[in-house]
């Protein structure tokens, strides 16, 4: 029997009947094939799948029974093979209760959920299970961070079961710990060179690295990026780290370098280049941008999908956040307005906090909302994304002209 096939009885082929999707992907000594990419649903507008739900919904209630999505599969998805039917019908149902929303609904039927389709059908044994995935017991440390960070981050049952099924430490969560480790490199490097660890932008030779972004020096383009690597002290150090840890590590657990990778380069480069724009006398320091990129994109997620999300705590969770953003915000606008000790150049910026956020509530959101749709597929993403580069054409443009234009008054360079 080829591998993954249903079972053939006198050159017939099985199919359950009358039995419940758990039943039919568990069957003993049954595997389930791999979805193939010509598999699919027929795809449609959404007010035609609007109203082929009215149709099996006729009470208005806003869900279809099981039954009903079933005659509706068997109408629309003839050519599915049976079992793979079956896990669809199991995935639209992820809460076991019978019935279907019409959000889930036009997510399958058009197909934007194929990947999770896939990996049910990859993962059937447990995505079918209607128990859930906190009820697991006998897990090692190494499930239980896992399980533990799946309920931190994503707001489906079914997408917690697959990803606790589907990690596997390989690769680790590299990006967020070598970005770490680099910021601490670099921050006692330079305080064993200025001979401080608190406070080291009063030092007179602080901005002589090549690393921090300064007005004067704008036309080095690698410094609207290496400035996350320098930071005023360890004060600064450790709220900074503290946050990108606590959460950028589990997101990128989740949701892989790549994405994350992304939302937090683009924090850091809006950072610089909205100082450039509001603060233009001023140079900047720190990871702030990227860093409240990936905390504010985090937290509009839990918010957006607040009854979703069963992590314990979140509302304390939250508000621990929001206090360690207000405290280190809060020491970034004092340190930019308390006199410098070198005048007549400023103290850093605090405005590259303000352009990460912006990023996390907008570009980040959409990269986070849904793990494991591509990102090439979702439009939200692209209108983002489009107005995210234009911003940094005009800011390139505005640093090219604006600053002789206007006749800005610079400090010397450092």
């Amino acid at each position: 029997m080829e591998k993954g096939s249903p079972r053939m009885t006198g050159g017939t082929r099985e199919t359950p009947v009358n039995s419940s999707p758990a039943v039919a992907a568990n069957a003993e000594g049954e595997e389930i094939e791999v979805l193939e990419s010509t598999d699919v649903l027929p795809v449609a507008p959404e007010d035609q799948w609007k109203s082929l739900f009215d149709k099996y919904d006729p009470e208005n209630s806003g869900f279809i029974s099981t039954e009903r999505f079933r005659d509706l599969l068997a109408t629309h998805g003839s050519e599915l093979d049976p079992h793979k039917l079956e896990v669809l019908l199991a995935l639209a149902d992820g809460n076991a209760d019978g019935k279907i929303c019409y959000q889930d609904f036009v997510n399958l039927m058009s197909n934007k959920r194929s990947n999770s389709f896939r990996r049910a059908i990859l993962q059937g044994s447990r995505q079918l299970k209607g128990c859930s995935l906190r009820d697991e017991v006998g897990l090692g440390l190494s499930q239980r961070l896992v399980r533990h960070v799946a309920y931190e981050t994503l707001p489906r049952e079914v997408d917690r079961k697959w990803y606790f099924d589907s990690y596997t430490y390989c690769p680790p969560p590299w990006l967020i710990l070598a970005i770490t480790i680099a910021e601490v490199a670099v921050f006692m490097y330079y305080g064993c060179q200025l001979d401080r660890l608190v406070l080291q932008v009063s030092s007179p030779s602080f901005l002589k690295s090549p690393l921090p972004y300064h007005p004067q020096l704008r036309a080095q383009s690698w410094r609207y990026l290496s400035y996350i690597f320098m930071h005023t002290g360890i004060e600064h150090l450790s709220l900074n780290m503290a946050m990108q840890l606590l959460v950028g590590v589990p997101l990128e657990m989740v949701h892989g370098a790549l994405r994350i990778g992304l939302v937090y380069v683009c924090g850091v480069l809006a950072g610089s280049l909205a100082v450039s724009v509001t603060d233009m006398t001023a140079p900047v320091v720190g990871s702030s941008g990227g860093v409240y990129a990936l905390v504010s994109a985090h937290l509009a997620n839990v918010v957006m999908n607040w009854s979703g999300m069963k992590c314990q705590f979140k509302l304390f969770r939250m508000a621990m956040a929001l206090v360690c953003m207000s405290v280190e915000f809060g020491r970034a606008v004092w340190l930019r307005f308390y006199p410098p000790a070198f005048p007549p150049c400023p103290n850093p910026s605090f405005v590259a906090h303000l352009g990460g956020v912006v990023v996390g509530l907008t570009l980040g959101v959409v990269v986070l909302q849904n793990y494991e749709q591509r990102l090439q597929e979702q439009s939200l993403f692209w209108i983002f994304f489009c107005v995210y580069t234009l911003f940094v054409l005009c800011a390139v443009f505005w640093n090219i002209f604006a600053y002789s234009l206007l006749d800005v008054r610079l400090p010397p360079p450092p």
